[in-house]
């Protein structure tokens, strides 16, 4: 009979421990819930400033192909593509492309050709490869190109920046 009575509290034991273990898994599981729900704020946010640099640097990238275009056009290393370009590049492609050099200032008897590019940059904020752009003759804020040439680029996002300027200023 004692064997019995051994059995018995054993099982009250473990009929106790059993709600002891539904209480952990709320606990544990509410735990989880309150850091899963911090993480992803911290997620989106870290996305999105790896977005904002990514955007910074092509911009940064592309001006910078322009501004090279330019001088090289204003030394007369390569020929502007007509009047009204003010030697900035007719277009984003041009860039890639490459443009070829006057053979008299490249000292070779060859034609040779100059990119400024490797490839158009995706837009991080839109996925996409086009840009906005302003020509010359546009106005700084304008978001429709003239078609002229290509003076500056900006992202066509209507996305606004954590310190609240549009994308598209930047």
């Amino acid at each position: 009979m004692l064997r019995s009575n051994e059995f018995q509290a054993l099982q009250r034991r473990r009929k106790s421990q059993a709600g002891l273990t539904l209480i952990e898994l709320i606990v544990a599981f509410t735990i989880l819930l309150v850091l899963t729900s911090m993480a992803v704020p911290m997620t989106r946010y870290q996305i999105r400033r790896q977005r904002e640099r990514d955007l910074l640097n092509d911009l940064r990238e592309m001006r910078k192909a322009v501004d090279r275009y330019k001088d090289q056009c204003d030394d007369g290393k390569i020929q502007s593509t007509g009047p009204d370009t003010y030697c900035y590049p007719p277009s984003l492609e041009i860039l890639v492309d490459g443009v070829q050099m006057n053979n008299k200032i490249s000292g070779l008897g060859q034609s040779s050709k100059i990119r400024f590019l490797r490839r158009i940059p995706k837009d991080p904020m839109t996925g996409d490869t086009d840009w906005g752009k302003r020509s010359m003759q546009d106005e700084p804020t304008s978001t429709s190109w003239g078609g002229q040439n290509v003076f500056d680029v900006y992202s066509k996002t209507t996305d606004k920046a954590s310190d609240g300027t549009p994308y598209s200023d930047w």
